[in-house]
């Protein structure tokens, strides 16, 4: 008896792979081997990726409300800890926003962490 090999659903899975790699750079598109250890290490990087995103935008955070704290005469260290002792909880994000977008709460922010 002929050995039986489902080709139907070997062809499938390779065609999903390969509709994946669809617009990578040379033999990575469309040569199933290439394509599929392309995939998979775009898979790594993404997954990798997902957490250096929320350190890159926590050091970009940090970099803002440096630069705003220091238009105020006082450094981030001093900031933060001055809004620790206030009793602000706000957080690096929003107050991240203030100090580029509203710089009329941002100063009214260090002024009582100042106090």
């Amino acid at each position: 008896m002929p050995r039986s090999v489902n080709h139907v659903a070997s062809k499938a899975r390779r065609k999903k792979i390969l509709k994946l790699t669809k617009g990578y750079f040379g033999a990575r598109k469309n040569v199933w081997t290439v394509a599929k250890n392309t995939w998979e290490k775009g898979l790594t990087y993404a997954y990798r990726d997902r957490k250096n995103k929320k350190r890159n935008f926590r050091a970009l955070w940090i970099q803002r409300i440096n630069a705003a704290a220091r238009l105020e005469g006082m450094s981030y260290s001093r900031l933060m800890g001055g809004l620790h002792k206030a009793g602000i909880e706000i957080n690096r994000k929003v107050l991240a926003d203030l100090a580029m977008n509203h710089p009329e709460a941002f100063k009214a922010i260090v002024a009582k962490a100042k106090a």
